[in-house]
């Protein structure tokens, strides 16, 4: 997949805001089944990336490790950015599917 595709498609579910950044909000979202699908930077500590994906699979929540934090936060027009989820379920899907 091309990262032109997933950064467009990241920064326009920002501007709809149907993104949360920030680990404890991401874990509030996932605790809550708000988030349909969960981004994990590739350079996130080992701390961070095991937490992340024992809530996720705990709760049945899908999750894609990306990048690098930069290319996220760009993508999303903010600093540097470690965990996303995304609160839609049809961009979760077209993300998933852009994943392919």
């Amino acid at each position: 997949m091309s990262k032109q595709a997933w950064s467009s498609l990241l920064g326009l579910m920002q501007r709809a805001r149907q993104l949360i950044t920030g680990e404890e909000l991401v874990i509030k979202a996932i605790q809550s089944k708000k988030a349909h699908l969960v981004i994990i930077a590739a350079d996130a500590s080992e701390n961070t990336m095991k937490k992340m994906t024992d809530k996720c699979l705990f709760y049945n929540i899908p999750y894609v490790v990306l990048d690098n934090r930069f290319e996220i936060g760009q993508a999303i027009g903010k600093a540097e950015r470690v965990t996303v989820a995304i609160l839609d379920k049809g961009f979760a899907d077209k993300f998933l599917s852009l994943m392919e």
